[in-house]
């Protein structure tokens, strides 16, 4: 694997986390585990709460200009499982 270098030219890869619903709280954790174990480089997870919860309080899936501090901010997203039932 090459050395690439990260968002903004930063050592660290920094990954936006959206656990999802249900079982994606429970597996995005060991997700988090397996990719500090596995990768050379620091990693630097930011945890982002839009999930069903976020949509079921606020009427909101993601906040305004969310497409683009993804893009901008973020080298990589590790999205979890979706498919709350109370979602329409």
């Amino acid at each position: 694997m090459t050395n690439v270098p990260m968002r903004k030219g930063g050592p660290n890869a920094r990954i936006a986390v959206l656990p999802g619903d249900g079982i994606g709280k429970e597996v995005t954790p060991e997700s988090i585990k397996v990719l500090r174990a596995a990768v050379k480089r620091p990693l630097e997870f930011v945890a982002l709460d839009w999930g069903a919860d976020k949509f079921l309080r606020e009427g909101v899936t993601l906040p305004a200009g969310a497409v683009e501090m993804l893009r901008d901010e973020f080298d990589a997203i590790l999205f979890g499982a979706l498919g709350d039932p109370r979602v329409p």
